[in-house]
């Protein structure tokens, strides 16, 4: 079969991640989880004092992109790449409550978003390549051969969210996650610069109900039978 393009879109905290590096893991595919790149520009703009609570200096961050350098490495005790900023593993760093709070509002800036835009596309010219986030099926892959848009209620991505987190010792309450889940969906689906959509032939996918290895089987079915037909 020949290697395809696979674009994973959605909200946040719908699994996928999760569905991603399953395909990519059972396919032999490059797995880019984009989210982790917007989140790493969120923690610089953070170590630098450029976004806070009150307050986001745009122009010093605009200002600075040339000297972020973003790398995903492999880690095979893992199995999966993990993001590093400037040399640097952030990968748990990304992860936090606070930098939640912060990545949607970065993600609006253009700036940021060609950036890595043209960086997602160099990743994907070769095919072969699971990458999920916001616009991968509208803005950086609009000819990939499969499109998944996922959803599920606020309440369901707020609890998985919130055990994730509390499993990786953060000390949070339910209503803040799922205050942080509402927010970054208006955000996201109201920005200027390649808001959160589902494509017009993307495949809508709520996992609301659904198992992560029941809609692993059912995603993997459909890809397959793309692959074949390619």
């Amino acid at each position: 079969m020949k290697k395809i393009t696979i674009a994973i879109d959605g909200y946040s905290s719908t699994g996928k991640s999760t569905l991603a590096k399953q395909l990519a893991k059972h396919l032999g595919y490059v797995y880019v989880d984009t989210g982790a790149m917007y989140r790493a520009v969120t923690l610089f703009a953070m170590q630098n004092g450029y976004i806070g609570a009150e307050f986001f200096d745009k122009e010093s961050l605009i200002n600075s992109l040339s000297f972020i350098n973003l790398q995903f490495k492999f880690n095979a005790d893992l199995g999966f790449a993990e993001m590093f900023l400037n040399s640097k593993n952030v990968e748990t760093e990304i992860r936090t409550l606070e930098v939640s709070n912060f990545v949607s509002k970065v993600a609006e800036v253009s700036q940021v978003r060609s950036k890595l835009v043209e960086q997602q596309k160099e990743m994907g010219k070769e095919k072969g390549i699971v990458m999920d986030g916001r616009d991968i099926g509208t803005v950086v892959f609009p000819d990939a051969e499969v499109k998944i848009f996922m959803t599920a209620s606020p309440q369901t991505r707020a609890q998985r969210r919130f055990k994730e987190m509390l499993r990786n010792g953060s000390n949070v309450t339910f209503e803040e996650v799922l205050k942080n889940v509402v927010e970054r969906d208006y955000i996201d689906s109201h920005r200027e610069d390649s808001p959160l959509v589902k494509a017009e032939d993307a495949l809508e996918f709520d996992n609301s109900n659904v198992s992560k290895q029941e809609q692993f089987v059912a995603v993997l079915d459909l890809v397959l039978d793309v692959a074949k037909n390619v």
